[in-house]
């Protein structure tokens, strides 16, 4: 339908991009964050070193990159095709501009991928920042929902049939823990994710020299990093893991959106009534199309293929493989700029269906047949209570304004509490305590 890249697009991007991510993934905050590496090799240097002139040049070198402007992106692709990254050509940008007393001192003792993996990890921070906050929100949301929605029934599904009475605020309890869940796992991530790669050449460091590891240690320090024990330059298990992260969060969240679709499909709830996103038909003037919980299935189902080539960069031949990283950069940022736009949507998600009874699953009263068969029970055997409520199921289909409940009182002498029975709201277990739990793992507070 379209050959454009739909989150970059001025047309397709409001539904399918994700700006605020986008910004700390783009080019200008690419090579901000490989300047601030770059200073802050120097400064580190500077620190280390027993040469008095050599501390002051450094110095300089660290002062002048945190004031410096980045190049202009578009003079840095030639030499990015020529070489498969853009730091020999930055490098020989920056130098130009600095005074050529200090120039030596730019880059010294790092490899091009020790800043470009350094960097990513700095446009990491915000953007997984961002994401923690608006899964903050859905989760909110979605507890309010389960609290507010705890003696709202609807008919369960099973293999897409009415099955029993349940409150609308479990299934809403039920689509919350997994984002707890995932939510949970993060701020760990982050953690792991958030160290420095400094190995130079080969990992060993060699071109540093004995205070080596003094400038790893002062250098992860000045950008707020970890100091990883080994270099990990070829071992990228932790970048695989934000994007299963990233790729089973928003399957949670495509979870939500698939069954909000079949519900509006079923007409078990009505269109948003608050003016919420949602959208109408070019020639239908009835319909309100589930646009958003579209959206967000969309990308649900597109992440997995993404995460999975982003897998076989863990792939990463000998101590340095550039088909590995080219992979890395592929994948990484359609996986987070997509997540970014399903929680981005998350608020507008919630809001585009309201539920309500399910007069298709409760008017014939079939969504009782377990309960009443369990109430027969205390009466007579399981598998005779269940022979009677399938005949009185059978009859209450044939003739539709019968409720089974009904049909089942003139088939049997049983004394069970028909009236009571045939309240679905008295069939709902112990719903309330599910959804209480649900609402203490989101340490949710009314």
């Amino acid at each position: 339908m379209t050959v454009v890249w739909p989150p970059g697009s001025a047309i397709y991007g409001p539904l399918l991009g994700d700006p605020e991510v986008a910004q700390h993934l783009s080019d200008a905050a690419h090579l901000r964050a490989i300047l601030r590496v770059e200073a802050a090799l120097a400064a580190a240097q500077a620190q280390v070193t027993a040469d008095a002139a050599d501390a002051a040049r450094a110095r300089t070198v660290a002062a002048t990159l945190d004031a410096m402007a980045p190049p202009d992106p578009a003079a840095l692709g030639p030499g990015t095709l020529a070489t498969g990254m853009p730091i020999p050509a930055l490098v020989r940008d920056v130098r130009a501009r600095l005074d050529p007393a200090v120039a030596d001192h730019l880059h010294r003792g790092a490899t091009s991928q020790d800043v470009l993996d350094t960097a990513l990890i700095l446009q990491l921070r915000p953007v997984l920042d961002i994401l923690a906050g608006r899964l903050d929100r859905v989760i909110a949301d979605l507890a309010g929902l389960a609290d507010r929605h705890r003696r709202t029934v609807i008919a369960a599904r099973t293999r897409f049939q009415p099955a029993v009475p349940m409150p609308y605020g479990l299934r809403c309890a039920q689509w919350l823990m997994p984002l707890v869940d995932h939510r949970a796992t993060l701020d760990p991530l982050r953690a792991r994710l958030a160290r420095l790669q400094l190995g130079g050449a080969a990992g060993t460091l060699s071109a540093l020299g004995p205070q080596a590891l003094d400038v790893v240690a002062r250098m992860a320090t000045d950008l707020g990093l970890a100091a990883a024990d080994l270099p990990w330059h070829a071992a990228r298990e932790r970048l695989v893991e934000l994007g299963q992260w990233l790729t089973r969060m928003t399957g949670s969240l495509g979870k939500i959106a698939q069954d909000l679709i079949l519900a509006r499909q079923e007409g078990i709830a009505g269109p948003p009534t608050d003016g919420s996103a949602h959208g109408g038909s070019s020639t239908m003037p009835q319909k309100s199309n589930p646009v958003i919980a579209e959206t967000v299935l969309a990308i649900a189902r597109t992440l997995p293929a993404q995460a999975a080539t982003l897998a076989q960069a863990q792939l990463h031949a000998q101590e340095r493989d550039g088909s590995a990283w080219t992979q890395e950069w592929l994948c990484l940022g359609p996986l987070l700029t997509l997540a970014g736009c399903a929680l981005a949507h998350g608020p507008a998600l919630l809001a585009e269906t309201r539920p309500r009874p399910n007069d298709a699953g409760t008017g014939d009263g079939l969504i009782l047949a377990e309960a009443a068969s369990f109430a027969l029970a205390a009466h007579m055997p399981l598998a005779e209570a269940q022979a009677l409520v399938r005949r009185a199921a059978q009859t209450a289909a044939a003739d539709a304004p019968a409720h089974l409940i009904d049909r089942l009182a003139t088939l049997t002498e049983a004394p069970v509490d028909w009236t009571a029975l045939k309240d679905p709201a008295a069939s709902l277990g112990v719903a309330d305590v599910l959804i209480d739990r649900a609402l203490a793992a989101a340490r949710y507070r009314r």
